[in-house]
């Protein structure tokens, strides 16, 4: 499959909406939740008042001119908050393009461009059942929270 990855353009910022939705783990066999969940104080964190200028970063990733995954990064205090130093992340794709590789190569230029803003380093939080703790782990998150259902993981940068 072609696609490239670039900057989101500020045009663009609403889009966050759906790939906040696209990043709710839903176990097999499961329902997804209804849309507005991510009206939630819990889940608006990630996306209300996005901007480069506060040092936010958003990656996407396209392909034949559509957005189909985005990686974004803040400082806030969300589900996998460390500290006011460490940017949490989000990550999602459409379910027709997860497994190939996309979400690596874009987890990769998100951690360098992190990396080159100055930041030391990055974490995340994830449910424990969803099979993107093994990517995270092969790109260098360690676990450093274990709670009941999801794990809390800090990369080095």
């Amino acid at each position: 499959m072609n696609y490239t990855i670039r900057e989101i353009k500020e045009t663009e910022y609403g889009i966050l909406n759906e790939f906040l939705y696209e990043a709710i783990y839903v176990p097999s066999g499961m329902e997804p939740p209804a849309r507005d969940i991510i009206n939630t104080p819990e889940l608006r964190v990630y996306i209300d008042n996005f901007n480069r200028q506060f040092g936010h970063k958003c990656l996407v990733a396209e392909s034949d001119g559509k957005i189909i995954g985005a990686v974004w990064a803040r400082v806030m205090k969300d589900y996998g908050h460390i500290d006011n130093d460490t940017p949490s992340l989000a990550i999602s794709l459409y379910k027709d393009y997860r497994g190939q590789g996309i979400g690596t190569q874009m987890m990769k230029r998100m951690l360098s461009m992190l990396k080159d803003a100055g930041y030391k380093r990055a974490s995340l939080s994830v449910q424990k059942a969803n099979y993107a703790v093994k990517m995270y782990q092969t790109l260098g998150f360690s676990i450093v929270v274990d709670n009941p259902e999801e794990y809390i993981m800090l990369i080095n940068l």
